[in-house]
């Protein structure tokens, strides 16, 4: 079965195992992996994943320019990989750099309201989010029971205020508040990935939630290189589900939006 890794992390080999561990000490976990490219390509095979959509975080609006053009460097250096940029809201020229990543081929934009410090729904990013309605998909981190800036309810706002923009809820739509974010997020149109919640439900409530929001809207991610893609496939696997929930997970749902 093709897997295609809708939520994976990649940084610079100088600084790769520095930025990974300072991920995990925010989220109080030993990483599995480094973060280099060469990393996630080798453990990726090992795997059994074809593709990577690269999710970058910027936490300085000074970095964006600078994360963007690395990742668009890695996305035309490996065709495993497919890139999306990063924004941050203090930028001066956050509607130029969000055309660069429109035009550049980059196919999706990343938030990350919790590491960035900010409120997802902050009407400093409407502009942003009407710009790329109808052109490519925002992925949000969603859900932390220690802030409110990435809270589900603000992520429903955005669908509501922009009904025409793509929108993929990571961790299921509210990591650490699962149920809470299924309950704001069941009726909405948007897309969710599975990153980063294996570990931390059984397979039962992972099917639930699964079953609950469709299957044609989820999508498998990894976390990398937070978690290890061995682990996660195998643990994806596990659960009970029908070969074409398989398929639709793995990978048909992210050749939807990535085409």
């Amino acid at each position: 079965m093709k897997i295609i890794d809708f939520h994976a992390h990649i940084y610079p080999p100088k600084i790769a195992e520095k930025a990974s561990l300072s991920t995990g000490e925010f989220y109080h976990i030993t990483p599995a992996h480094s973060g280099t490219s060469e990393e996630l390509l080798s453990v990726g095979k090992t795997a059994g994943i074809s593709e990577f959509v690269l999710l970058p975080v910027a936490t300085k609006s000074e970095q964006v320019h600078h994360i963007n053009q690395f990742i668009l460097d890695e996305v035309k250096a490996h065709r495993e990989f497919h890139g999306f940029g990063t924004l941050h809201p203090d930028s001066e020229n956050i509607l130029a750099e969000t055309e660069f990543i429109v035009k550049s081929g980059l196919q999706g934009i990343k938030l990350h309201p919790d590491t960035q410090r900010f409120n997802m729904d902050d009407k400093r990013l409407f502009e942003v989010f009407d710009c790329i309605q109808g052109k490519i998909p925002l992925l949000v981190h969603c859900g932390d029971r220690r802030f409110d800036y990435s809270h589900p309810r603000r992520l429903k706002n955005i669908i509501d205020n922009f009904p025409h923009l793509q929108v993929i809820a990571a961790h299921l739509g509210g990591w650490s508040l699962f149920e809470e974010g299924f309950e704001i997020l069941k009726d909405t149109d948007c897309y969710l990935d599975i990153s980063s919640t294996m570990m931390f439900l059984s397979p039962e409530q992972v099917t639930k939630y699964i079953h609950g929001y469709g299957a044609e809207r989820i999508l498998f991610g990894t976390d990398f290189p937070l978690w290890s893609p061995v682990d996660e496939v195998c643990r994806f696997r596990k659960l009970p589900l029908t070969e074409n929930e398989f398929e639709r997970i793995a990978y048909k749902n992210a050749v939807d939006i990535l085409k």
